[in-house]
């Protein structure tokens, strides 16, 4: 379940040295008091870039904001705060040439492979700012979360990013794993399996997801042993209605596993499932999405080799509003080879470029994926992935915006693009159902969840 970045390029030698012994992985005083001033307290840049195609940090809004009328945690889809913004221009498959070095190799190869494609680029806002209290938990674990062993395990405190200012990949790839998300969601999502002739397969699943190191009593406690638990039942397709799965995310995945159950309505059992994660099929994509994609990039890091590639500039996904409103239709949509690009809306953003390649010995269908971490959120956007001959296969993002629920940026649609075969899968849809996600509403605890929760739905 989770997202995003941090501040400044080392050599692949000094990185790897620096995350093996833990060393640099706290800051001193003088540096994490630039937290919340020329910083976010995330750890981005708060100033804009040279020609302000990349606006300050206002920070401006927390929650809901002034003239908007939305009711929290009850599932209303989002409401735009920029009704009136039009796209400055698009990058088109006729002139993404100009825009190379701020676009994506995944990006690139949809322009080369499909003319419909578009990236329409909106002027950048950055109005919303998350709670001083998950703030003032960032400048703590500035001073002093660590790594444990070189990664993943860390010391800290829970309801933030660990590492707000860092130049490692291990800590980068903590932070993205550990965004300050929605401490429950409730949410019944559609799966679209939208083939090359624009046929569409449909999946839904019910999801109820509770992220412990986010929920408020626990924000600022030390990180203890379980990040998450969550529970899914099947919807659709009829073949697989009724199947249920539940699994336990653990904090340090070297030392505890993901526990997962699943029940199965045709035997009426619970079964422990021995592997879940890594490139097992995610259920309802028609085997075109596997486990360790939701959210681009979750659960054990340890198969792969990582390292990052600095901060630049890219055209992301953001505030995408419009995108996930309930007057949005999934016939105007769901277009061949990739979605509507009417309904998306795109910025310029500064992120951190995060590469990780499969180590020798370890197998999985990707040879390398490729992160793109918003600064401002810690979250990944974009992926890129690659085959084990390191040919560009798949390219994916996912559509954020800020959920007044939370006070915090939630993962919205994404979208799966198979270069190959020109399908591809729309993650996460909510647009013609009664609700979207119901967020921070709490009503979960552990028991919820779990193989005694699951035999409680057998029987």
């Amino acid at each position: 379940m989770r997202k995003a970045r941090a501040l400044f390029v080392l050599s692949t030698s000094i990185g790897l040295l620096c995350a093996s012994t833990g060393a640099l992985s706290k800051v001193d005083a003088a540096e994490a008091a630039k937290l919340g001033k020329e910083l976010t307290c995330m750890g981005g840049d708060a100033t804009a870039n040279a020609d302000k195609t990349i606006p300050a940090f206002s920070g401006k809004w927390l929650g809901i904001p002034p003239g908007i009328q939305y009711t929290p945690h009850v599932g209303q889809h989002p409401v735009d705060p920029y009704p009136d913004d039009k796209p400055l221009f698009e990058i088109t498959a006729a002139n993404f040439e100009k825009y190379v070095e701020k676009l994506t190799e995944g990006q690139q190869e949809m322009f080369r492979r499909y003319p419909t494609f578009r990236i329409p680029v909106y002027t950048g806002r950055r109005d919303f700012r998350f709670d001083d209290k998950v703030c003032e938990v960032g400048r703590k674990n500035a001073l002093e979360a660590e790594l444990i062993d070189g990664g993943p395990g860390f010391s800290g405190y829970q309801g933030t990013p660990p590492f707000p200012i860092t130049t490692q990949a291990m800590e980068m790839l903590q932070n993205t794993t550990f965004p300050a998300i929605a401490f429950t969601e409730d949410i019944t999502m559609d799966v679209a399996n939208v083939q090359r002739t624009g046929e569409v397969f449909w999946g839904r699943k019910h999801g109820m997801n509770l992220n412990v190191v986010t929920e408020p009593d626990e924000v600022g406690k030390p990180m203890g042993k379980i990040m998450a638990y969550s529970l899914t039942r099947t919807l659709l397709p009829v073949r697989e209605q009724g199947s249920v799965s539940s699994a336990v995310e653990p904090v340090n995945f070297s030392t505890d596993k993901r526990l997962a159950w699943n029940y199965d309505p045709g035997t009426r059992r619970v079964r422990q499932l021995p592997m879940y994660g890594y490139d097992t099929p995610l259920s309802g994509t028609s085997g075109q999405m596997t486990i360790d994609q939701d959210r681009l990039m979750n659960g054990d890091p340890g198969r792969y080799e990582w390292k990052t590639k600095g901060k630049r500039e890219i055209y992301l996904p953001a505030n995408s509003y419009r995108l996930h409103g309930k007057d949005v239709k999934y016939a105007n949509l769901l277009t061949p080879n990739h979605a509507n690009p009417d309904y998306l809306r795109y910025e310029l953003r500064r992120v951190w470029e995060l590469e990780g390649t499969l180590k020798d010995g370890f197998r999985h269908a990707y040879g390398k994926r490729v992160l793109f971490l918003d600064e401002d959120t810690w979250q990944a956007s974009i992926s890129d992935y690659y085959d084990a001959r390191g040919a560009l296969w798949q390219h994916a993002f996912i559509a954020h915006y800020y959920a007044f629920d939370l006070k915090g940026w939630h993962a919205g649609n994404s979208f799966y693009h198979d270069l190959n075969t020109g399908n591809y899968i729309g993650y996460n849809l909510f647009q013609e159902l009664p609700i979207g996600p119901v967020l921070n509403a709490g009503k979960m605890v552990p028991t919820m969840f779990g193989p005694e929760a699951l035999r409680q739905i057998g029987n």
